[in-house]
């Protein structure tokens, strides 16, 4: 058995000697060109004049091209054709493109890049999203509404009401290797594309659509990524459609990486959103109404916000059911970096705004925030009464039938203790008064599928050659995360073989066609499912093959323990490989999957959009310096839920640094933009993500012990995306000790840096 092993990262022995190859690893030319981007200064103008001079005659540089020196449609946006790969007369924030240094070195490139002189007619910049509104600057028509039910009714009825919003800030990707891409002409015009996506056959189609070639004219090329969180799903476009551009006028190998810095410069992060709501419920937190408006700065131009809002509606509901319940979303344009594609994908924005309701009824009642969810929750299993019927449907009409947080919930509760640590730390803050504790228990349920559905696709290459060896290749890409290990240990189970015998190459255009993003926590259930049909044609074929020559059934063959066996005849797996090959037997085959049961109008905001929901829960407990607003997180409790895991080892490695990168989010991790649109936190010097320090002293994850209801890959569940989530409970418990030092409620904003926490507890201070 090689599913359900906790085996190591295949590259794990490569990255701890640096051998791992990344782009900027890969041997180049002598000719090799090096690209770098001049950059826009303003954040909204009119280019009125370019002095470039100084740029050409520096050293090192071979040409400087501007919009007007590019094909006539370079651009690269990932849909709605609204991103210029260079600023075509107008520049929209700080940090825009707006020429190309191509050089004889990466550092002349970068060098001269800083010499040219752009001169504008400013115009008003919209930075905020009160200046969005106010502007009505926005990229559709008018807010997007969903609704069920009659929220304003309930509203109206209710015992209690509250009201209330919150706040929280984007978040830079911070991938540990940058945006890179090289660029190498081959005959006939054609271009090999080597880059650092999550999204090879977008590379492909932005750059042959620029060169005005056919999609089979361009190969993408990507063997693994230093890190990826969303940020190389259309990010990369810009670097790769340069080079190509270049590397097709000069027929030389063309090469682009940004520094750290032009990176944060450059790329888009995570959606800021602020979630007003209206809640309404009875005596115990039961919720009746609820009304949501989500506004979402989207940045300059549309890239994915679209299906990122819709996905923060979608998770308004978190793991609660809310029958009468209103979300509007407004989709805000403003002169900032574009937004993007970040782990979670609007989910966590979506769910932080629900979970926040619930703190903040539970603070009204005077009760257990975790009683409150409790009484919230939807009903266990799918098992609906018949006085409660219906009552499992989402906001979007979508039945939850494989509910398990309560039992999920109650087994992590006794495991970590919550109990009689809530009660503990009571009495701690009652006797001590500059240092505070809070503990908070959050849920998640978080839906697994593209809300496109059209890209709820995979396709997989499998081989299997005469000696016995399998060579598979499938269209996931490799960032850290473990996919080709867990694909890897697909095809070993199914040719019952040991994974030595198993080899993925890099993902590659020409190798498996119109590929999908490695995105939405899809990448094990999509490939996974293609490479195991590969792998089942093939060990079909090579059973009907011995059983037909043995004079048995094909169901007299078995594949284990590196064997096939015949009935009484036994032959290594190699030895049956051979004799197929002798017979003449077709040892090559392709995979296909799409995921089942899922249809979404998202106009509507009605349909089943996820084939299934990943659940889990996260117990936090911290401290806070009431003097300076310091805190620490001392510990974490988790149990999350990743179905009959294909690699518990590697899924437990996912939750933890989702739980962290999770918990930077919302405490650390600020973006500072000045009043001109300057991103001031672009370096690691001024944007703090956590360290090694920063986990917790206590950490304890474990996995649920639970197969996947639905027929998944070996009934596993997806974990890229969902244990994100858990860091909200960080932040609550944070909300939680800063509550000791009053009476009322925290109103807390994320990120909760030590300056929010401090200014808090002197709110609280002063209302008490």
């Amino acid at each position: 058995m090689s599913v359900g092993k906790s085996l190591p990262h295949d590259s794990a022995p490569l990255h701890v000697t640096g051998a791992a190859r990344y782009i900027d690893d890969i041997p180049v030319t002598a000719d090799c060109l090096h690209l770098a981007f001049g950059l826009s200064n303003v954040a909204h103008g009119d280019i009125t004049a370019m002095e470039l001079d100084a740029v050409r005659t520096a050293d090192g540089v071979v040409a400087v091209l501007t919009a007007d020196d590019l094909p006539p449609d370079c651009d690269v946006s990932p849909a709605a054709h609204d991103e210029p790969l260079l600023a075509d007369g107008m520049v929209h924030y700080v940090g825009q493109p707006v020429f190309i240094v191509v050089a004889t070195s990466h550092l002349a490139a970068r060098k001269a890049a800083r010499l040219g002189r752009i001169e504008y007619a400013e115009k008003p910049a919209i930075l905020t999203i009160e200046d969005a509104l106010f502007a009505d600057s926005r990229f559709e028509d008018g807010p997007v509404v969903w609704s069920r039910g009659d929220a304003g009714g309930a509203l109206k009825g209710a015992k209690h009401t509250l009201q209330g919003n919150i706040t929280m800030g984007g978040q830079e990707h911070f991938y540990l290797e940058g945006q890179a891409a090289l660029v190498i002409p081959l005959e006939g015009g054609d271009m090999l594309v080597h880059s650092s996506t999550q999204h090879p056959t977008e590379i492909q189609h932005k750059v042959s659509h620029a060169l005005g070639l056919p999609m089979n004219a361009v190969r993408v090329e990507t063997r693994r990524m230093g890190g990826g969180f969303g940020g190389k799903e259309s990010q990369g476009n810009a670097l790769a459609v340069a080079c190509a551009v270049v590397a097709r006028q000069f027929a030389r190998p063309c090469k682009m990486r940004y520094d750290r810095d032009d990176d944060m410069v450059i790329t888009g992060k995570r959606h800021d959103f602020r979630v007003d709501y209206q809640v309404g419920f009875d005596n115990e937190g039961r919720i009746s109404g609820i009304e949501f408006t989500q506004y979402a700065r989207c940045g300059w131009s549309q890239d994915l916000s679209l299906p990122v809002a819709d996905r923060a509606m979608l998770h308004a509901d978190n793991a609660y059911h809310l029958p009468d319940i209103r979300i509007t979303s407004h989709r805000l344009r403003t002169n900032t970096q574009s937004a993007t594609a970040y782990r979670g994908f609007g989910g966590p924005q979506g769910i932080f705004g629900i979970e926040r309701v619930m703190d903040h009824i539970a603070a009204k009642l005077g009760l257990d925030p975790l009683m409150v969810r409790q009484k919230n929750f939807y009903a266990s299993g799918g098992d609906i009464s018949e006085k409660k019927k219906g009552a499992q449907e989402t906001p979007y009409g979508q039945p939850v039938e494989d509910f398990i947080l309560d039992g999920l919930v109650d087994k992590l509760a006794e495991s970590s203790g919550y109990h009689a640590r809530r009660e503990a730390i009571a009495k701690w803050n009652a006797a001590n008064p500059v240092l505070k504790k809070g503990i908070a228990i959050t849920p998640v349920k978080f839906g697994i599928s593209f809300t496109l559905t059209h890209l709820n696709q995979a396709g997989a290459l499998v081989h299997v050659y005469q000696d016995g060896s399998i060579h598979l290749n499938h269209g996931g890409t490799e960032m850290g995360q473990g996919l080709f290990q867990k694909v890897a240990q697909v095809a070993a189970q199914v040719f019952g073989v040991g994974l030595e015998a198993v080899k993925i190459t890099a993902t590659d255009t020409a190798k498996v066609p119109n590929t999908s993003a490695t995105a939405a926590s899809s990448g094990s259930d999509l490939n996974g499912m293609a490479v195991k049909a590969a792998c089942e044609e093939l060990r079909g074929r090579i059973a009907a093959f011995l059983a037909d020559q043995q004079g048995k059934k094909v169901s007299d063959v078995e594949f284990a323990d590196g064997m096939v066996n015949v009935g009484r005849r036994q032959f290594t797996f190699a030895r049956a490989a051979q004799l197929a090959y002798e017979g003449r037997i077709s040892l090559s085959a392709t995979g296909f999957y799409k995921t089942p049961k899922i249809r979404w109008d998202r106009v509507k905001g009605r349909g089943r959009p996820f084939l299934y929901f990943a659940y889990g829960a996260a117990v936090t407990e911290v401290v806070i310096d009431t003097l300076t607003g310091e805190n620490r997180i001392l510990r974490t409790d988790i149990l999350h839920d990743a179905g009959a895991s294909l690699n518990p080892d590697l899924d437990i490695g996912q939750v933890e640094g989702a739980y962290v990168q999770g918990a930077g989010w919302l405490t650390m991790e600020e973006l500072v933009w000045d009043d001109k649109g300057h991103l001031k936190t672009h370096a690691p010097s001024t944007y703090k993500i956590p360290a090694c320090s920063d986990r917790p002293d206590v950490f304890n994850v474990a996995l649920w012990d639970g197969k996947n209801r639905e027929d998944t890959i070996y009934r596993s569940k997806a974990v890229g995306e969902p244990p994100f989530v858990l860091g909200i409970s960080a932040f609550l418990a944070l909300s939680d000790a800063v509550a000791a030092c009053g009476d009322t409620y925290p109103a807390l904003d994320a990120p909760a840096t030590p300056e929010r926490i401090l200014m808090a507890v002197n709110r609280m201070k002063g209302s008490a």
